[in-house]
């Protein structure tokens, strides 16, 4: 390649980012506020519904236990507190019985799909706000909240997703 060819496909490479960029600035300025009032945005069949964290706290607060399994690390038990996720969308009034799967969104765009089958199990998938009694903290101080998915059969914790900011719900 000569250096003209170069330069001219750093251009328009430079061209792309900038226009995703500008694309996807609203919707980037939305989550993060979203994030740092500690919200959760649930939507879909055309629907959104903003929940606080008042409105979670209200829906059955519970410890329970899991174990956090980092990457080249041994697994760690933690006490968590949180709200069974398929409990949060009982106590909302959103039924998801007849859904087939949830997308759950982080503020980094991060984005893990859950099986509605493997929701609707007891004692399996938590929306947690703190870690062995404190909160989680947000992503600017180190912490994986203000809300994290804890899946507790997932033995290696590859599906958790930290920074949670949108559920939506999939038909």
């Amino acid at each position: 390649m000569n250096k003209r060819t170069v330069i001219i496909m750093i251009l328009v490479l430079a061209l792309i980012v900038g226009v995703f960029a500008f694309i996807n600035k609203d919707m980037i300025k939305d989550k993060k506020e979203i994030h740092e009032n500690a919200e959760i945005l649930i939507s879909g069949s055309g629907k959104e519904v903003k929940l606080t964290f008042k409105d979670i706290k209200e829906f059955g607060e519970k410890d329970f236990v899991a174990n956090l399994k980092s990457s080249g690390k041994p697994a760690r038990e933690h006490k968590y507190t949180g709200v069974l996720l398929k409990n949060l969308f009982e106590k909302a009034g959103i039924d998801i019985k007849d859904k087939n799967q949830l997308s759950v969104k982080a503020i980094d765009g991060y984005t893990v799909a859950l099986g509605i089958d493997e929701v609707l199990e007891n004692n399996n998938i938590y929306l947690a706000y703190k870690i062995d009694g404190k909160p989680l903290g947000n992503k600017e101080d180190g912490g994986s909240g203000p809300y994290q998915i804890i899946i507790r059969k997932d033995q290696f914790s590859q599906r958790w997703c930290k920074h949670v900011v949108e559920i939506e719900i999939n038909d």
